[in-house]
């Protein structure tokens, strides 16, 4: 197949959707398809150009074989709502003018979270009478609303309209979770034109190793134990919780939080680390690029995923969560919804309440206490992962679905190993 992607973020962005997408795409190349991705200049999360890159009208580059086709952009960090609707906005633009210079395309994948990539591809795809498959990563515009960026009933209503368009639109829709699946159907699609392809992970990766002595030592973790969160310092996970958590055990000076990544929270969480006095108790070391985040989970005690209460998030898995799995990290998951039942059904994760401090912390220590019941989890969670999520095979069934022959979801993961 000649495989056109459409994705706001690409490698050497470090987010998931940048993640996903090139693991699939460069699985497909290994497989005998061409693939093309049209997406932007690097800059997420911070809005500033990555090294090594110009933000010029158009130019290209080939990575794992992959044709990539970068656009020029406004340049907006991950925070402030008009100017990143600004940049949405216009990257939908000039994703339209770069795949002009694809060569007969066959389908076109448009991968959210903003839906203005998947307007850009219903247009590409119509120019070049491909088939268009729509990849929802997010809900838009209803997870923007419960996080109280958007309140204009005006502007949500015709947001929805554009939202049921698009889905009617697409030859295929797939989703990363189940509970995406009645969402889209709501809005007219039929249930067979619904797939469900999960996360997964790149076990040539992220496999269990020893711990880098020298990261720990860098950063005074030498004899603690460490509660680590990493990805994007952002508005939906409610990292506020993990400072909370850092006053609660001040006390215990064997216990260290660290917050790895950047974004929307993350000059404000500083701020207030300082503010608190927590700098013995929190590390911030800030972006890391792709290829430092195995050394950074083996040398971490336990892994976090977090998440605000809100609603919207229970239809969320966080794709980190398999990642950590597959390091054997046990893993703390302060989650609603999808994620909690799979993880609650197959006892791969310790469980509590989203944005309860007392409970983070309280877990973190029992973590600390008992490393044998540490261990047994996060060895479930291991085998699970091994079994469920293995990107190879999700990657081939994602090509299935864009040749128009993939089934209506994946398999439902089953128990993990026993403990």
């Amino acid at each position: 197949m000649r495989i056109l992607i459409l994705s706001h973020y690409f490698p050497p962005e470090v987010n998931a959707p940048a993640n996903r997408t090139f693991e699939h795409a460069r699985r497909w190349v290994a497989a005998g398809h061409d693939v093309t991705v049209v997406t932007g200049v690097p800059n997420h999360p911070d809005g500033v150009l990555l090294p090594g890159y110009s933000n010029r009208f158009l130019q290209e580059e080939r990575i794992a074989g992959i044709r990539v086709i970068r656009t020029w952009m406004y340049l907006a960090a991950n925070r402030g709502f008009s100017r990143r609707v600004l940049s949405y906005v216009l990257f939908g633009f000039m994703a339209v003018v770069g795949s002009l210079r694809a060569r007969r395309v066959e389908v076109v994948v448009a991968t959210s979270p903003q839906f203005f990539v998947g307007v850009a591809g219903a247009v590409v795809a119509r120019l070049t009478r491909a088939r268009f498959v729509l990849e929802v990563r997010d809900l838009w515009p209803e997870s923007i609303i419960q996080l109280g960026q958007l309140s204009n009933r005006s502007v949500i209503r015709l947001l929805e309209c554009l939202e049921t368009r698009l889905y009617r639109s697409a030859d295929e829709v797939v989703t990363v979770t189940r509970s995406f699946v009645d969402h889209v159907a709501r809005r007219g699609v039929p249930r067979s034109r619904i797939h469900v392809v999960f996360n997964g992970v790149d076990f040539e990766r992220f496999t269990p190793r020893p711990p880098c002595a020298a990261l720990r030592a860098k950063y005074g973790l030498d004899g603690k134990f460490v509660a680590a969160y990493i990805g994007t310092l952002g508005l939906a996970h409610g990292l506020e919780v993990v400072l909370d958590a850092a006053e609660l055990l001040k006390e215990q000076p064997d216990i260290a939080f660290l917050l790895i990544g950047s974004g929307a929270e993350a000059d404000r969480l500083r701020a207030e680390v300082d503010r608190r006095n927590l700098q013995d108790t929190v590390r911030m070391p800030g972006l890391l690029v792709h290829e430092e985040i195995p050394a950074w989970l083996a040398s971490v005690d336990a892994a976090l995923v977090l998440l605000r209460d809100l609603p919207v998030f229970d239809t969320v898995i966080p794709s980190k969560t398999f990642e950590y799995m597959a390091m054997r990290r046990p893993v703390v998951l302060a989650v609603r919804g999808e994620m909690r039942r799979m993880v609650a059904r197959t006892g791969t994760g310790f469980l509590i309440p989203p944005e309860d401090a007392a409970r983070l912390a309280e877990t973190v220590v029992r973590l600390r206490d008992r490393p044998g019941e540490a261990a047994a989890c996060a060895e479930a969670g291991y085998c699970w992962v091994r079994r469920e999520f293995d990107r190879d095979r999700l990657a081939l069934q994602m090509a299935d679905i864009l040749a128009g022959e993939g089934p209506a979801s994946a398999s439902t993961p089953g128990r993990a190993c026993a403990t």
